[in-house]
């Protein structure tokens, strides 16, 4: 028998671990975590270890697909690799032809190699490349950005060497990054105190020293009844306040009505046991980590939420201390040189994104490079500021990732082409005009990736076998788009030549990759001096940028709406067998966990007459909705229920997924146009829904 064993990169959610996988006489027999990664431990996540189930599942494309019915009717010819490139690259030199190389949009799930997918876009022109964010991690993003100057990946979640950590729109043992899990129960062990916030007990409740089962919405003033306390009981870091924190005074000012008795009437925690978490909490600083938040497209405030966050960890002095939040360490802060981007073989387009990130008004403050896909969707309908007709879905499922569907479907109307470039089906790709298959990530490889932090490194994912169908690796895809296209620095024939480019100047080769699948550039961790890329150089509690947008940076707080009678608001969340959408047809995964339950308080239960695993009716308020099982239980909100997002499929082509469980974004009738103005997310917990019991 052939053995041998290949390093990779995990690509069954965003986090990317790094793996190791054991191959046997050509086939992948078992993949596990790379030993030599630092925290790893060996160990991957559920879905991780799932991702042979993947790489043998007969039912994702097998081969380029061409639309011959409506969209969305699910008629399709097979079409070979050359024909459906062929096709997609006549179809964008027409739209170009007509209405500019701006004309064509792309959006991905962001990570470590959206530099092929930007290069892409801007090789063709055009200044559209977006993310998913709008739906994850803007208003976290746009947090720091606002009181930092630099983006959330900039500070390190130093978790093995906290004293404290709270917990706050993360749920982390759940949503899970498998070195964070590990950091984490680590710390635990060595002392380190958790607290949790959130409406419902989650994972990571269970195991904490301090929770909080609050009111939906409330977090904002929660976080600023904590500030209060703070600055009250003079808790803060005097000398690391004084050095590095402009406008203390007027905070000062903001938070004296917002005491602790406050947040007991909003959120329903104990203000006494508000105190009590506070003092432990600034016990332990400055290795203190108030986690600013991962999936933060929740409510109105949320963007608030994280400026808070972040807000709390300053005035302990975390920022730039170990055990805290320190400043992330790239390539030249230890004295080697980065990656060479792809996107800056191509000059910058001529035209402004039609999302209007960071120029149009209203939308100065926000970060123009993954800018906000929902905008530039609207862009589609208004042909404003100019027309879109080419729209690119790369590894990104918009229509079950975005509220109210049918209105994202409606904002399409316009478009003259919608390609997928995807590994499995999804809702996206069953509306699309071409479906280009993308090989499973075990199955390619793709450009090098960098990652900072504490010690920074370089990473590189090979494939470990050869594709099972006639499917493709993403450079190759958008390689022969290249050659079609006459974008000349991708057009390339072998993987190497990307990496060659890559490379350049940074005195590594691609043969160092070979013992680890990483390249460590500095030998142990830095903790480099605090500096802050503010107009003033410090952190600036009050934003210019915000000001300048009529935003404020530090609004009174409003108490969110509560639910009309008889209905809930609806929550949705991670667990940790599925990757939103993308698992929930996996063999391995499904058998786990083959559908959602709805989560609902047990007196709130009791006076509709629910029991627990009850089939219940969940509806919105324009009447969509569906079945599923109530799991009944003291531990979530009376106000609220809650949902694991990704469930409710209805594709023929998906024999296990369809028609199991509920989609909670079929349940956020125009939720679409409901979207944070300071942070861009979206306000995707602002909906409510009925719930009754079904009868037989």
């Amino acid at each position: 028998m052939d053995r041998k064993q290949v390093f990779s990169v995990c690509g069954m959610c965003s986090v990317r671990c790094p793996i190791a996988v054991d191959v046997e006489d050509g086939r992948v027999a078992t993949v596990f975590g790379n030993p030599h990664a630092a925290g790893l431990k060996g160990s991957l996540c559920a879905r991780g270890a799932a991702g042979p189930g993947l790489l043998y599942d007969d039912e994702r494309p097998q081969a380029p697909l061409i639309r011959t019915g409506e969209r969305g009717e699910g008629k399709w010819r097979t079409a070979t690799w050359d024909e459906a490139l062929d096709y997609v690259a006549d179809k964008l030199k027409d739209i170009k032809a007509e209405f500019g190389p701006e004309a064509m949009l792309l959006s991905d799930r962001g990570g470590p190699y959206m530099d092929l997918t930007r290069a892409f876009v801007r090789g063709f022109g055009s200044p559209n490349y977006c993310n998913h964010d709008t739906a994850c991690a803007r208003n976290v993003q746009h947090a720091s950005l606002s009181i930092f100057g630099c983006g959330r990946k900039e500070l390190v979640y130093d978790l093995k060497n906290a004293r404290h950590v709270v917990l706050q729109s993360r749920n982390i043992l759940e949503a899970i990054n498998v070195k964070e899990v590990n950091d984490l129960l680590d710390a635990r062990d060595a002392g380190c105190k958790l607290t949790v916030i959130d409406i419902r007990a989650n994972v990571p409740a269970a195991k904490a020293d301090h929770f909080f089962l609050i009111r939906p919405g409330t977090d904002y003033a929660f976080n600023l009844a904590v500030i209060n306390v703070i600055v009250k009981e003079k808790l803060y870091n005097r000398k690391f306040v004084k050095e590095w924190i402009k406008d203390f005074d007027l905070l000062k000012e903001f938070i004296a009505p917002y005491t602790p008795e406050f947040a007991e009437q909003e959120t329903g925690a104990s203000a006494e046991a508000i105190r009590v978490f506070v003092r432990q909490f600034a016990k332990a600083a400055p290795s203190v980590v108030w986690h600013p938040g991962w999936m933060t497209a929740r409510y109105g405030d949320s963007f608030h939420v994280c400026r808070t966050a972040y807000i709390i960890n300053a005035l302990m002095g975390a920022i730039g201390a170990k055990g805290g939040l320190p400043l992330s360490c790239k390539a030249g802060d230890v004295g080697r040189k980065g990656l060479k981007p792809l996107m800056e073989l191509f000059p910058k387009p001529e035209k402004k994104r039609a999302d209007g990130a960071g120029w149009a008004e209203g939308r100065t403050h926000f970060d123009g490079g993954p800018g906000l896909v929902n905008l530039a969707f609207e862009a589609i309908a208004t042909d404003k500021p100019y027309p879109i007709r080419a729209y690119i879905a790369h590894r990104h499922d918009p229509l079950m990732a975005f509220p109210d569907p049918a209105a994202v479907k409606k904002l399409w109307e316009k478009l003259e082409l919608i390609v997928a470039v995807t590994f499995t089906w999804s809702d996206t790709a069953w509306f699309a005009d071409v479906v280009l298959p993308m090989s499973t990530y075990l199955e390619r490889e793709s450009i090098i990736a960098s990652k900072g932090g504490l010690k920074p490194q370089f990473f590189l994912r090979q494939r470990a076998m050869q594709p099972r169908f006639d499917t493709r690796a993403d450079w190759e895809i958008y390689a022969g788009l290249a050659k079609r296209l006459g974008i000349e620095h991708l057009a390339v024939d072998r993987p190497e030549e990307i990496w060659a480019k890559q490379l350049e100047g940074t005195g590594v080769n691609v043969e160092d990759f070979a013992a680890k699948g990483f390249v460590e550039l500095a030998a142990k961790p830095t903790y480099k001096p605090v500096s802050f890329k503010t107009a003033s150089g410090k952190i600036e509690l009050l934003s210019e940028k915000l000001d300048k947008e009529n935003v404020p940076s530090l609004p009174p707080y409003v108490s969110p709406a509560k639910p009309p009678k008889d209905q809930f608001r609806v929550t949705f969340g991670r667990c940790g067998l599925h990757t939103q959408g993308h698992t929930v047809n996996n063999p391995l995964l499904f058998e786990l966990m083959p559908e959602n339950v709805l989560w609902l308080n047990k007196a709130r239960a009791k006076a509709l007459g629910i029991e627990h695993m009850d089939l219940v009716e969940v509806t919105s308020s324009r009447g969509e909705g569906g079945q599923l099982h109530a799991y009944v239980t003291e531990f979530i909100h009376p106000e609220a229920v809650f949902m694991i997002h990704g469930f409710g499929h209805t594709l023929p082509v998906e024999s296990r997924a369809k028609g199991r469980g509920v989609s909670d974004n079929d349940l956020m009738p125009g939720g679409l146009d409901n979207w944070d103005k300071g942070g861009g997310g979206i306000c995707m917990q602002e909906h409510f829904v009925s719930v009754r019991r079904v009868e037989g």
